[in-house]
């Protein structure tokens, strides 16, 4: 687990002013890592990190010459159009720039004057996926939407007994992931009415979103070869926020006996930012096991992951729909949970992924699953919220839902904050259904 270190301390202070108020997601205690270009500029995409409302052209601060030595080669790996080269370094390299960055950013004048003339605003960029996403596994790690899910697909069994023993995950769908403000067109496949003898092909009416966040894989490991537990989160560069489109309706009929296919494979919508494994150690919490549940087997299992396993990021899902959009009305909130009711951790989804020497490659990415907490109101997913859609939710305006329709807009945003911590977040992660084509 990332150790606290003076890129930590609550008093530091960043020249750029927008990153020193309350309610920033960025301050100089986050620096996360993203992909961006001016917005309509056509040129290429490079690495960036957000301070404030501001972007640090990573590019453009290499030819500064504002870094040297190990930050230097950091940054360099930086200035393509992914971060792949990047996250390949691992821990020390990452740890080097982070550190740069945050006594840049923290500087007197003139030391600040280079870095001064990379800065980008927030409002004149656009965004690409942060990395070439070579392969997408999603978990299952709320045991509350597991079995919130299972009571509505197998009344009589809803929490399979494999559940409290495995990191329960299934191989998803790298090349339909897209990043914030990604706009789909609502999924067609099978279902089979109530009543029916032959299914019926046509556009889903259970569209639903799926509350996640999602772990960026660093260095991998050579294919035969496991990562053992207490050493799998110096393989994790970060933690995105992560919507898993879901069609219900289609989920429920083709999804015995392999699992999630075409309910899950058209869309899968990112946030642009990767919040460092290091920006969220202040936030670490302990993970726990209840005496009377299993407990987990030896490579699932260490002291430290007990201790600090957990991570406190609070999630929060709203939603805008077409109505609302055009009276320029704020998205409603439909729930608010966080990681830490997890029962699974990100570490020991990577120890499980490569138990069988499962090869993991920079640029990966581990989806959380649905994070639903213990108490209704913080259900991950429409399906939980409406009882399966037999419970309408009614929206500020008077609006009704029990799913997604046409024209629906849903926001996500995350954020860690604590007594004796400045507070971080992950800024959004937006998604529209369209109509069916």
């Amino acid at each position: 687990m990332t150790m606290l270190d003076e890129t930590h301390d609550p008093a530091l202070r960043s020249w750029v002013e927008s990153a020193n108020a309350a309610d920033s997601d960025f301050p100089i205690q986050n620096l996360p890592f993203g992909v961006f270009r001016r917005r309509g500029g056509g040129g290429p995409f490079r690495g960036g990190v957000a301070i404030g409302d501001a972007i640090v052209d990573l590019d453009a601060a290499v030819r500064a010459g504002v870094f040297d030595g190990e930050a230097m080669t950091a940054a360099v790996a930086c200035t393509g159009a992914t971060l792949n080269a990047f996250m390949a370094l691992g821990p020390a390299a990452w740890s080097a720039l982070r550190l740069a960055l945050s006594r840049a950013l923290r500087a007197a004048p003139p030391a600040q004057t280079a870095l001064r003339a990379c800065l980008v605003p927030q409002s004149d960029a656009e965004y690409a996926l942060p990395a070439t996403i070579g392969d997408y596994t999603d978990f299952y790690t709320s045991i509350h939407h597991a079995t919130a899910i299972g009571r509505l697909f197998r009344p009589d069994n809803p929490l399979l007994p494999n559940y409290r023993w495995v990191p329960i995950g299934y191989h998803g769908r790298a090349s339909s992931i897209g990043v914030s403000g990604q706009s789909f067109a609502r999924p067609i496949g099978q279902t089979m009415p109530p009543g029916a003898t032959v299914p019926v092909v046509g556009p889903s009416r259970r569209v639903d979103y799926e509350m996640e966040l999602g772990v960026f894989i660093g260095p991998g490991n050579a294919a035969g070869d496991r990562i053992a537990l207490d050493d799998a989160e110096s393989h994790a560069f970060g933690i995105v926020l992560l919507n898993d489109w879901s069609a219900r309706d289609l989920q429920g009929w083709e999804y015995q006996p392999l699992g999630p296919f075409l309910a899950k494979n058209f869309a899968t919508t990112i946030s642009p930012w990767i919040v460092t494994m290091a920006a969220l150690a202040p936030f670490r919490t302990a993970w726990t096991r209840a005496q009377d549940e299993p407990q987990p087997v030896p490579y699932l299992e260490s002291a430290a992951n007990r201790a600090q396993g957990g991570i406190d990021i609070r999630v929060e899902v709203a939603l805008e729909t077409a109505a609302m959009r055009a009276r320029h009305e704020t998205p409603a909130r439909l729930s608010l949970s966080s990681y830490r009711h997890a029962y699974w951790t990100a570490a020991q989804m990577i120890a499980h992924h490569t138990v069988n020497g499962c090869n993991l490659q920079p640029g990966d990415l581990l989806g959380t699953g649905t994070q639903s907490g213990p108490t209704p109101e913080e259900a991950g997913s429409l399906v939980e919220l409406t009882g399966g859609g037999k419970q309408a939710i009614t929206l500020p305006d008077g609006e009704t839902r029990t799913f997604l329709e046409d024209g629906d807009a849903v926001v996500m945003r995350g954020w860690c904050e604590k007594p004796g911590a400045v507070r971080i977040g992950f800024g959004e992660v937006r998604g529209t259904v369209l109509p069916a084509r």
